[in-house]
Protein backbone atom coordinates (compact mmCIF):
# COMPACT_ATOMS: atom_id res chain seq x y z
CA UNK A 1 0.00 0.00 0.00
CA UNK A 2 1.08 3.55 -0.59
CA UNK A 3 0.77 6.19 2.13
CA UNK A 4 1.35 9.93 2.25
CA UNK A 5 3.01 11.50 5.28
CA UNK A 6 2.63 15.18 6.17
CA UNK A 7 5.44 16.12 8.59
CA UNK A 8 5.88 19.38 10.51
CA UNK A 9 9.32 20.10 11.97
CA UNK A 10 9.49 23.08 14.33
CA UNK A 11 12.15 24.62 16.55
CA UNK A 12 11.79 23.63 20.19
CA UNK A 13 9.82 26.23 22.16
CA UNK A 14 12.70 26.70 24.63
CA UNK A 15 15.04 27.81 21.83
CA UNK A 16 15.29 31.13 20.07
CA UNK A 17 13.77 31.19 16.57
CA UNK A 18 15.59 34.05 14.79
CA UNK A 19 13.46 33.80 11.64
CA UNK A 20 10.25 33.83 13.66
CA UNK A 21 11.48 36.72 15.78
CA UNK A 22 12.28 38.77 12.66
CA UNK A 23 8.84 38.09 11.18
CA UNK A 24 7.15 38.89 14.51
CA UNK A 25 8.99 42.21 14.61
CA UNK A 26 7.89 43.03 11.05
CA UNK A 27 4.20 42.41 11.64
CA UNK A 28 3.62 45.93 12.96
CA UNK A 29 5.22 47.30 9.76
CA UNK A 30 2.51 45.64 7.66
CA UNK A 31 -0.33 46.75 9.93
CA UNK A 32 -0.65 43.54 11.96
CA UNK A 33 0.69 44.38 15.44
CA UNK A 34 -1.69 41.87 17.04
CA UNK A 35 0.30 38.96 15.51
CA UNK A 36 3.18 37.98 17.79
CA UNK A 37 5.36 35.01 18.74
CA UNK A 38 5.77 33.71 15.18
CA UNK A 39 7.61 30.37 14.94
CA UNK A 40 8.93 29.21 11.58
CA UNK A 41 9.64 25.58 10.74
CA UNK A 42 9.40 23.29 7.76
CA UNK A 43 6.70 21.12 6.24
CA UNK A 44 7.71 17.88 4.52
CA UNK A 45 5.49 15.61 2.43
CA UNK A 46 6.59 12.14 1.38
CA UNK A 47 5.23 8.88 0.04
CA UNK A 48 5.80 5.56 1.78
CA UNK A 49 5.31 2.05 0.53
CA UNK A 50 4.26 -0.15 3.48
CA UNK A 51 1.98 -3.09 4.25
CA UNK A 52 -0.13 -1.05 6.68
CA UNK A 53 -0.41 2.32 8.41
CA UNK A 54 1.52 1.12 11.46
CA UNK A 55 4.52 0.11 9.37
CA UNK A 56 4.34 3.40 7.45
CA UNK A 57 4.31 5.28 10.75
CA UNK A 58 7.42 3.43 11.93
CA UNK A 59 9.23 4.30 8.70
CA UNK A 60 8.28 7.97 8.91
CA UNK A 61 9.34 8.12 12.56
CA UNK A 62 12.72 6.62 11.64
CA UNK A 63 13.13 9.11 8.76
CA UNK A 64 12.38 11.97 11.13
CA UNK A 65 14.70 10.86 13.93
CA UNK A 66 17.59 9.87 11.67
CA UNK A 67 17.45 12.45 8.89
CA UNK A 68 14.70 15.07 8.80
CA UNK A 69 14.78 16.49 12.32
CA UNK A 70 17.66 17.67 14.50
CA UNK A 71 16.18 16.57 17.81
CA UNK A 72 18.57 18.78 19.79
CA UNK A 73 16.90 21.87 18.34
CA UNK A 74 13.66 20.67 16.71
CA UNK A 75 10.57 18.63 17.39
CA UNK A 76 8.29 16.96 14.86
CA UNK A 77 4.80 15.61 14.39
CA UNK A 78 3.23 13.86 11.44
CA UNK A 79 0.02 12.46 10.02
CA UNK A 80 -0.26 9.57 7.59
CA UNK A 81 -2.98 9.01 5.00
CA UNK A 82 -3.60 6.27 2.48
CA UNK A 83 -2.52 7.64 -0.89
CA UNK A 84 -5.97 7.08 -2.44
CA UNK A 85 -7.61 9.15 0.29
CA UNK A 86 -5.08 11.98 0.24
CA UNK A 87 -5.99 13.30 -3.24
Amino acid sequence: MKFIAEIDVMPLKALLDPQGKAVSGSMKNVGLPEITNVRIGKHITLEIEAKDKSEASEKVDKACTELLCNQIMEGYKFEIYEAELAS
